[in-house]
């Protein structure tokens, strides 16, 4: 049988262009949504009441998705993630108002939600401890990657197809992606027949000095680990690391979406501009945001083989990304010009990426088994909370102007990374004990 080198690599390639698409779905209708809107008479109100439908169902989805992941495995799991969601998309071509639009949207949010939890545990599966946050930043700079094509591509088929067309013909890519996704990842890194022998023991590779203090038949992936895989979701409820993620994805995540739903319609509002102008600017900050995705993995990494403590190292990266978004926040609400708009635009996403790749890594850091997609999920779950409330702002937030739409952004920055630091483990916390700890 040949042997793939560098099979984890593939896998997580594989998962990066599923959440390209994933992107690329669920920004055509912000970015095609100025000619819609004329299209069938609807508001801004009305678009926040859809984005709204989609936050709210991607909530739900979250943690039925992590739980449904942990019980059916990855594989099969992205395979009913991706359908759902394309075949969602593509009914967007038949929608004809506000509950048809709500409605298609909602179903979206469904699909598109298991792709978090889903990639944080194929991560947990594939990856050691060292390389989970640049496997994360992989991952994640798919979502920078389809948010720099989307503007230009959506844009580009709309012209040519209009916008029915091109829902439909964006339901297709989806599909297709489930041919290579099952033909590449046929097993897990234990029993894959393409995997070498030397990538398995890498992937295998824990802390040796944990080993011993494990409970029977489970190996810790690195000391201050909680060896849950069965544990209830009222029990995980309980541990306080539980809520390092889930304080701080309420928080954090709200800020990317802020963007996600409202750049293009920021852009044609503060600057008159029009959906070709639009897909000429919109991309550019995802520039940033997946440049982001790799340095802050890449500097998580860096640090933990330089020997600090994995808590210490994800804390640090995650409190110089805070520092990166706060500053430039400010300073976007008084831009005056669309370059310096986009320019500080794109250091808050490239400061974004950098923290949150390294909190989506957490669950696998802090937990094992079948509680790593039910804590992403979770964690997925109030994130998208969090961007209901913000989204059900904006249009009363933006009425006079929208200093207050980045006002709120900074505002949510230091609750974020405060959050890491007052529910994680301390690292001395984790570096002395692998026993369950940090209960509420």
């Amino acid at each position: 049988m040949a042997r793939v080198v560098g099979l984890r690599w593939w896998i997580i390639g594989l998962v990066s262009v599923a959440t390209l698409v994933n992107y690329i779905d669920r920004s055509a209708l912000a970015i095609m949504w100025p000619e819609i809107s004329k299209d069938l008479g609807m508001t801004k109100e009305d678009y926040a009441a859809i984005a709204v439908f989609f936050s709210a169902a991607y909530a739900v989805s979250q943690s039925i998705s992590g739980r449904l992941y942990d019980r059916i495995g990855t594989r099969a799991g992205f395979v009913v993630s991706i359908a759902v969601w394309s075949v969602a998309v593509g009914l967007h071509a038949v929608a004809r108002g506000l509950a048809s639009f709500s409605l298609f949207r909602a179903l979206l949010g469904l699909g598109e939600a298991g792709n978090w939890p889903g990639a944080v545990k194929s991560n947990a599966e594939w990856f050691p401890v060292s390389e989970r946050a640049l496997a994360q930043g992989i991952f994640n700079s798919g979502a920078s990657v389809g948010s720099i094509v989307s503007p230009i591509l959506v844009a580009g088929l709309y012209l040519s197809i209009g916008w029915q067309m091109t829902f439909v013909a964006l339901g297709a890519v989806g599909l297709l992606w489930v041919v290579p996704w099952l033909f590449v990842n046929r097993a897990g890194p234990e029993s894959h027949p393409w995997i070498t022998e030397a990538e398995r023991r890498h992937i295998a590779s824990r802390e040796p000095e944990d080993v011993s203090e494990a409970p029977e038949g489970r190996t810790p992936l690195q000391k201050g680990v909680e060896f849950a895989p069965s544990e209830s979701v009222l029990g995980l409820l309980g541990a306080r690391r539980t809520w390092a993620v889930l304080a701080s994805r309420f928080f954090l995540d709200p800020i990317w979406w802020l963007f996600v739903f409202w750049l293009p319609i920021y852009l044609a509002e503060r600057f008159g501009f029009d959906i070709k102008q639009i897909g000429t600017f919109a991309w550019m900050p995802y520039v940033g945001a997946a440049v982001g995705s790799i340095s802050g993995g890449y500097f998580a990494g860096l640090l933990i083989r330089r020997g600090v403590e994995v808590q210490a190292a994800r804390r640090r990266v995650v409190l110089l990304g805070g520092v990166l978004m706060l500053p430039a926040l400010v300073g976007a609400a008084y831009a005056s010009a669309p370059e310096a708009a986009v320019a500080l635009i794109t250091v808050i996403l490239f400061g974004f990426q950098v923290a949150i790749s390294n909190i989506q890594t957490l669950p696998s850091d802090l937990f094992q088994g079948s509680s790593v997609a039910t804590v992403a999920g979770m964690g997925g779950t109030t994130a998208a909370i969090g961007v209901v409330l913000t989204t059900w702002a904006v249009p009363r937030l933006t009425e006079a102007s929208y200093h207050s739409f980045f006002f709120l952004g900074a505002a949510l920055v230091p609750l974020g990374v405060a959050c890491v630091f007052a529910f994680g483990p301390s690292p001395r916390e984790a570096g002395g004990s692998s026993q369950p700890s940090g209960r509420l």
